[in-house]
């Protein structure tokens, strides 16, 4: 490839060549993606001699494919016309042939912000056709028809291109416009040319910071050359020219100290850093540098200029360590006191403060051995507060001798060392208080035997009090004793029993008894502590066993029905079992009766030895021995029911009765006192009978026939309930029949002829007394006189006792006799 054609139609050399002919061709192919067009152009080229006046030629533009297309001339100012190429002596003997192109349009150069005059002519553009037809020219593109609209403009008879304002290269730095040519009657007559115009660029923009105050930093002591910050301006002119290349410089710096000169930047980058050494925060915390931006490449007498404020911060190291303002320090503390502070630390701090370049750090590095002191630093003055954590003893250290030392937070910066004043010696004087005294032995415990008598010497519960070098005095007393059972000696703590102590009370817990006591010294003011002594009661046999159950039941006759017994006993072992249970021999009926068989160590069986035993309840007594030393008998009674069993060997309900000890009389007794309730029933219901009787043979007012009793009418209409009774029956009531009783509610009475009131109130009261009567809202109807008593006739019962009376009778009193039917109806069975 030794040629090369760019975007603009232009062809050159891609290298430099050695051609050995004088003519080379090839072919060139433009595509207008566009339209969808294309264009081929077949290219030859002469070789030139060096000298040649015409080598550096534009090259022609490719024709249309398939058409012969004539050149078009371009006349700029002043005599920039481009012509076709000439024709050249064959140097071979061979004619070459003259070929018509279109021109390529060289780009057009325009200075920005030019004074005119206007319109201001660029170019001319001109067919060789209009030598036969007259030509019309015309332009199109962003500047001419497009906005910005008018920009350009071209006389459309000569081709004359102008520029009619001045132009801003900020604005639009090219146009791309098409030059047109056609007949007059609209018909093209040339294809259509590419015209580039570009702006050229004048310094007319100053540089233009991004920021007017820059923040930057630097670490005090930073040596020089280390980077600070950057400080960037732009220019809107063209960076590629003079115009736009923009150099830095500073021009203040304040404060000057160390040195005016502390800061250097870089002209081209904008980068500011550190030229001289000597930044002290303590001394300069901040620097403020004015930087100058000049475009022209720093050219002061043709650039423009602007400034920006650049800040500064020295930011702060550990480069001063702490120190103590004094070199010794004293404070004082009572004994047995925690989280308090003896004494307060004070140290300068040159670094920044409230950072960890300031902040102290306090250690005790010697004087407490048992950790009883630590050092908290105050957030706010930076003060190490000296605190007691471990409660100091004044008669074991009087006084403490402390070595502290302090740092920072942060380490020290590199070459820094620690100052001698870091180290101070804290004297710490222990103040004696009046202590409580103490039992050593907290909770004491001791063993005894329960029952010991009263006055027995049980232990001395003696306590300590830690003040030795204070002569004071002890006194004892009680603050527990739930039982009572103790007493202490005020003066020397001896304890004695002052009642029985019984291991089997409710004051005592898993055999524990537990009393507390109280030691108070007379110091000023006084002190005191408690103590617990706990008293582990040994059992011995003091309690006999108790016979379990307290009551049975068994069968009259004997089978395999027993009765198992076994003892309780509020001792525990060995005090217990196994138990020896025995029959006493008087009355001789038991061991008659009775018999006892071991089953294991706590139980047993009781059982019939004889073959029947009338139906009742028995008390038995039973002798029980328990395995104490010395053992301990109690005799208990069981109550056993003996009755009547059936087949499965259950009491049956006869046979419970008469084990409850009802015989014949009794039962007949029982039956007597009901047949009486029954009487007594039957007479009062006969008493209810007459009166609702009387009550009816009473006179109505009006002919039986219309008697409204018998004429229920129904209104579908439910009452409301007790509302509905408050009306006034006296007015259905002669004067003379209005008689009330205090038991009925009160109602007014209002004289009035007629007796409907009497029987209207006969027979409220019978319904209010009824307990049976249905709700009030139910209608009563009073001249029903009922079917006759449910209950038979009583007349068969008689008192005789003989036993051959029949009972089959009960038969006929309902559900409930027909248990005593089957007990005496039955007979035999």
């Amino acid at each position: 490839m030794d040629f090369k054609v760019g975007a603009d139609g232009t062809i050159f050399a891609a290298r430099e060549l050695w051609l050995p002919s004088e003519e080379v061709a090839f072919t060139v192919t433009a595509w207008d993606h566009q339209m969808a067009q294309r264009w081929d152009a077949l290219v030859r080229l002469l070789v030139a001699q060096t000298s040649s006046p015409l080598s550096g030629h534009k090259m022609p533009q490719m024709p249309q494919k398939g058409r012969k297309t004539p050149a078009l001339d371009l006349t700029p100012p002043p005599r920039d016309v481009l012509l076709p190429w000439p024709q050249h002596p064959p140097s071979s003997g061979l004619g070459l042939r003259r070929q018509k192109r279109d021109w390529v349009i060289p780009p057009i150069n325009v200075p920005e912000n030019s004074r005119g005059p206007f319109p201001q002519q660029l170019v001319r553009i001109r067919s060789d056709k209009d030598n036969d037809i007259p030509i019309r020219y015309s332009i199109t593109g962003v500047g001419a028809d497009q906005p910005p609209m008018e920009v350009f403009s071209i006389d459309s008879m000569s081709g004359r291109m102008y520029v009619t304002r001045p132009m801003d290269r900020e604005e639009r730095a090219s146009y791309h416009l098409r030059a047109h040519a056609v007949d007059m009657n609209g018909n093209k007559v040339e294809n259509p040319i590419d015209l580039y115009i570009y702006v050229i660029d004048m310094n007319d923009n100053r540089p233009e910071f991004l920021n007017q105050v820059y923040n930057g930093s630097v670490d005090e002591g930073s040596k020089p050359g280390t980077y600070v910050m950057t400080v960037t301006a732009n220019d809107a002119d063209d960076s590629t020219t003079a115009n736009g290349m923009v150099r830095y410089r500073i021009l203040t710096q304040t404060p000057q100290s160390p040195s005016q000169n502390m800061f250097t930047i870089n002209s081209e980058t904008g980068d500011i850093v550190t030229v001289a050494a000597g930044l002290d925060r303590e001394k300069v915390q901040q620097y403020t540098v004015i930087v100058q931006a000049t475009d022209m490449e720093g050219n002061l007498n043709y650039g423009l200029s602007n400034t920006a404020t650049a800040i500064i911060a020295v930011t702060d190291v550990n480069d001063n360590p702490p120190e103590f303002i004094a070199s010794t320090y004293a404070g004082e503390v009572p004994e047995n006191r925690v989280e308090t502070v003896v004494a307060n630390l004070t140290v300068m701090d040159r670094d920044q403060p409230k950072s960890p370049n300031w902040n102290a750090v306090y250690r005790i590095i010697s004087g407490d051995p048992s950790g009883h002191f630590t050092i908290r630093t105050d957030p706010v003055t930076n003060e190490g507060m000296v605190t007691v954590v471990k409660a100091v003893d004044y008669e074991l250290n009087r006084a403490f001798m402390l070595t502290v030392m302090v740092s920072n937070q942060a380490p020290l910066a590199s070459g820094i060392q620690m100052s001698f004043q870091s180290t101070a010696g804290v004297t710490i004087s222990v103040m004696d208080v009046n202590e409580a005294p103490y039992f050593p032995s907290n909770h004491k415990l001791i063993r005894l035997e329960e029952g010991v008598p009263p006055g027995t010497v049980l232990t001395t519960f003696s306590a300590v009090d830690p003040d030795r070098f204070m002569q004071q005095a002890v006194r004892y007393s009680k603050l527990s004793d739930p039982a009572s059972w103790l007493r202490m000696n005020a003066t020397n703590g001896q304890v004695t029993t002052a009642a029985i102590l019984d291991r089997e009370s409710l004051y005592t817990k898993n055999n524990v008894y537990e009393a507390t006591f109280l030691a108070a010294d007379n110091g000023i003011p006084p002190a005191s502590g408690t103590g617990t002594l706990q008293i582990y009661l040994i059992d011995i046999n003091d309690n006999a066993p108790e016979l379990l159950p307290k009551e049975a039941q068994i069968c009259e006759k004997p089978s395999l029905d027993t009765i198992n017994i076994t003892a309780a006993d509020a001792d525990i072992d060995p005090n217990v079992g196994p138990y020896v249970f025995e029959l006493p021999f008087v009355p001789a009926a038991v061991r008659k009766n009775w018999t006892i068989t071991r089953l294991n160590g706590d139980y047993a069986q009781l059982s019939l030895r004889i073959l029947y035993l009338e139906a009742g309840v028995y008390d038995v007594p039973i002798m029980v021995t328990d395995s104490g030393n010395p053992p301990l008998s109690n005799t208990s009674i069981i109550k056993v029911k003996v009755c009547p069993c059936d087949e499965n060997g259950d009491c049956t309900t006869i046979g419970a009765v008469v084990a409850a000890g009802l015989g014949t009389g009794a039962i007949v007794a029982i039956l007597v006192c009901i047949v009486i309730l029954l009487t007594m029933v039957l007479l009062f219901v006969g008493w209810m009978k007459r009166r609702e009787k009387e009550r009816h043979t009473k006179q109505l007012l009006i002919d039986p026939e219309d008697d409204v009793r018998d004429n229920i009418l129904k209104y579908d209409e439910e009452g409301g309930g007790e509302e509905d009774q408050d009306y006034d029956l006296s007015q259905l009531q002669q004067p003379e029949a209005t008689e009330h009783t205090l038991m009925y509610p009160v109602r007014p009475v209002v004289p009035h002829p007629g007796d409907i009131g009497d029987f209207i109130t006969e027979g409220l009261r019978a319904a209010d007394n009824d307990p049976t009567a249905p709700p009030y809202d139910s209608l009563l109807v009073f001249d029903y006189e009922g079917s006759g008593s449910t209950a038979g006739s009583v007349s068969s019962l008689n008192s005789s006792s003989s036993g051959d009376q029949d009972y089959d009778y009960l038969n006929d009193w309902g559900p409930r006799f027909k248990k005593l039917a089957d007990m005496y109806g039955g007979g035999e069975d």
